[in-house]
């Protein structure tokens, strides 16, 4: 990792990989959902977020993950054109049933339906059920914010995370984000997972040959891992790491994410999710979105200003005598990993760039830059 403006972290570049724009990747990231019976309005929503994760510098959450999406279709275990029907709603809560088909198209049908009812009634919540793994937390709950809005986002997960003195995964990742408008910072955008590291962030460590730091994640012995292999026969950990550095609030806010996305929405949870992208069974993930309408109790743009005002506060701080930068705002880095993105292209790994071929191979679609 190098350091931009500021100190902002700017991952480095794979070696060995591609280079492709943004736009391009979309447009064949779409065909390609078609192509295995999704429909078109559906693929369109799938292609945005998965892209949106490579823009932003997120690539365990990104077109990395198309082949496993694949996998869970020809397995059966996944509808792609199952559409997500309203089950029940009061004007502040709704119940959305995704059945069975991407996470991504019913994450995005629950926060429009939360958007339109905060903007009427000035928070709403909207759960799902029956759904399946829905990519980056942080576009649905930005969804909200670029309407003016505050967006919350959660969902549960397959079981990965090892709860503080257990020594096998019985919790999820379970991410959460939180994103407003902040007037000059453009976004306040809060997207993270609730283990120390999400999964995706050892298999990138996998592909290209990273060791981790203590914290991250134990073996299957139960003991610190260092390597992705041993990461990856055991458990993560929860945020905050072992137990002498606080795991146990990471280990709390993810069983607390469980109770809003899993539990509330009648969805399975914690260890009775399938295995990440298992073909054993269907994945019945929840979701939960919350939108606030702060103009609903303040004049407006006065949230904004007041968001503003704080991170300048913030930003501006005296920093320690070794910092790269100033303080940061949480999105920083993703957002300028986005610009980077726009500006040059989405630089993919070698591994990555490879499973994209063969998917376009099979489907008749090339992937871009790639002769037929």
């Amino acid at each position: 990792m190098r350091r931009g403006a500021y100190g902002v972290p700017v991952y480095t570049d794979p070696v060995g990989g591609a280079t492709v724009s943004p736009a391009a990747l979309r447009t064949w990231a779409g065909l390609v959902v078609e192509a295995i019976g999704t429909p078109p309005t559906v693929a369109g929503d799938v292609a945005e977020i998965l892209v949106a994760a490579d823009r932003r510098g997120i690539a365990s959450h990104g077109t990395a993950r198309l082949p496993n999406y694949i996998t869970l279709v020809d397995a059966g275990v996944m509808d792609p054109a199952g559409l997500p029907h309203l089950v029940r709603e009061r004007d502040a809560l709704a119940l959305f049933d995704a059945e069975n088909g991407w996470g991504h198209h019913a994450g995005r049908v629950a926060i429009d339906w939360a958007i339109g009812a905060a903007q009427s009634v000035g928070s709403a919540v909207a759960v799902v059920r029956n759904s399946n793994h829905y990519g980056i937390a942080g576009w649905y709950a930005m969804r909200a914010a670029r309407a003016g809005l505050i967006g919350c986002a959660f969902t549960n997960s397959s079981p990965l995370v090892a709860p503080t003195r257990a020594i096998r995964p019985l919790l999820g990742t379970n991410p959460i984000a939180v994103a407003a408008p902040a007037g000059h910072w453009e976004l306040f955008c809060l997207d993270m997972a609730t283990s120390t590291i999400p999964r995706g962030r050892i298999e990138v460590a996998a592909r290209r040959g990273e060791t981790l730091p203590v914290g991250w994640a134990i073996g299957p012995d139960g003991h610190p891992a260092t390597t992705a292999k041993d990461a990856l026969a055991g458990a993560l950990l929860p945020l905050g790491g072992l137990e002498e550095t606080a795991g146990y609030k990471g280990y709390g806010l993810a069983l607390a994410i469980d109770l809003l996305s899993g539990v509330l929405s009648g969805a399975a949870f914690g260890p009775n999710i399938v295995g990440l992208f298992s073909t054993e069974g269907k994945s019945d993930l929840g979701h939960a979105f919350w939108v606030i309408d702060p103009g609903a109790i303040a004049e407006p743009g006065e949230f904004e200003r007041r968001l503003e005002g704080y991170l300048d506060q913030l930003t501006g701080a005296e920093t320690v005598s070794d910092a790269p930068g100033r303080v940061l705002v949480p999105g920083e880095p993703e957002a300028e990993a986005e610009r980077r993105a726009d500006d040059r292209g989405i630089v993919i790994d070698e591994r990555h760039h490879r499973s994209l071929v063969e998917i376009g191979e099979r489907v008749g679609l090339p992937f871009p830059g790639e002769t037929a």
